[in-house]
């Protein structure tokens, strides 16, 4: 008698549908309209206005974090500028690759709220 030990990837794996796929945008509209009994359009607006809202927040003139709430934060970091440099090749021991300057930039995050992580 053999028992063989499964990884937490392999059990995630057979306790939901392998073979599903994500919901298309569509189907997503349809599923709260029905749910809600909201029309279709309503539904599309109130998306369209939710994207408005987080790109006036995280825009230039926002302050840069934006929560939905009970989901996610949403938050701008400033990721400085770095130097050219010479670092080791991490594939050719021994051996000194170049790595190019980058400029600074803005990087989106997204942070999962308590109740988002409690969901999976």
């Amino acid at each position: 008698m053999s028992t063989t030990r499964m990884s937490p990837q392999q059990e995630r794996g057979m306790a939901g549908n392998e073979s599903a796929k994500p919901m298309t945008k569509s189907e997503i509209f349809a599923a709260i309209a029905e749910s809600t009994g909201l029309a279709r359009k309503d539904v599309a607006k109130v998306f369209d206005e939710l994207a408005t809202l987080i790109g006036k927040n995280i825009g230039k003139k926002g302050p840069g974090v934006f929560a939905v709430p009970g989901l996610m934060k949403i938050v701008v970091v400033r990721k400085p500028a770095t130097k050219a440099t010479t670092r080791p090749n991490p594939f050719k021991p021994g051996e000194m690759m170049k790595v190019a300057a980058k400029p600074a930039r803005n990087v989106v995050k997204i942070r999962p709220l308590k109740s988002l992580k409690e969901m999976v």
